[in-house]
């Protein structure tokens, strides 16, 4: 039976994402090049036109595709989910090209790429914001917390340590510097009850790999 034309021009899109999500995690934004990614993906130059306008549409889908690499891998809710969300980023970008090319090209923009996209930060910033009002509205948070000041600090420091992480160890060392991130932060936001429970360690977030 012959697929509908909708699931086969989704699978298509998908294909391309992937695609140039390799090509760009291995040549950066400058050296990917629409061949490379057509021929990685197996389609034709009208079918990627179809779906993106150009190469820096491209780009930004897969910049803004980060989030949907983690967020469905966690379940748990509260300052936990933020904590879990931040444990299976350590992991992914060790594993998934779709993250770690959104990582790259989010980090590498220039003017040659056209106007900054922020996006990606704000994204992620919304969903850690969502989760710190949880915990708040939980009685999780110690008075006086704000839960978007939080969230834009957990953005800060995550975007900074994946950086030095690649550096000194090609982020094999990512998981232990984000439980020892958690180390620092908790005391300082959470409940006491909350800070015993919390769960912070690599493994918890091996064990929530795909």
């Amino acid at each position: 039976m012959a697929q509908p034309k909708q699931e086969r021009a989704e699978q298509t899109r998908r294909a391309l994402l992937l695609a140039a999500a390799e090509v760009f995690d291995e040549f950066g934004y400058a050296g990917a090049s629409i061949t490379r990614i057509l021929k990685r993906a197996g389609v034709t130059a009208g079918a990627l036109y179809f779906h993106f306008g150009s190469k820096e549409d491209l780009a930004r889908a897969v910049m803004n595709s980060q989030p949907e690499t983690l967020v469905p891998l966690v379940a748990a809710g509260g300052l936990q989910r933020l904590i879990d969300i931040t444990l299976v980023w350590s992991w992914q970008l060790q594993r998934d090209p779709l993250l770690r090319a959104g990582v790259r090209l989010t980090n590498e923009q220039t003017s040659a790429v056209g106007p900054a996209n922020a996006d990606p930060y704000e994204k992620f910033r919304a969903i850690m914001t969502g989760c710190l009002q949880d915990a708040q509205n939980d009685g999780e948070l110690q008075p006086g917390v704000d839960p978007v000041v939080v969230a834009e600090f957990v953005v800060a420091a995550c975007t900074g340590m994946q950086m030095y992480s690649n550096v000194v160890s090609s982020r094999q060392d990512l998981p232990e510097r984000t439980q020892q991130m958690w180390n620092l932060i908790l005391p300082g936001i959470a409940v006491p009850s909350v800070i015993t429970r919390a769960d912070a360690t690599p493994a918890r977030g091996a064990a929530m790999m795909p």
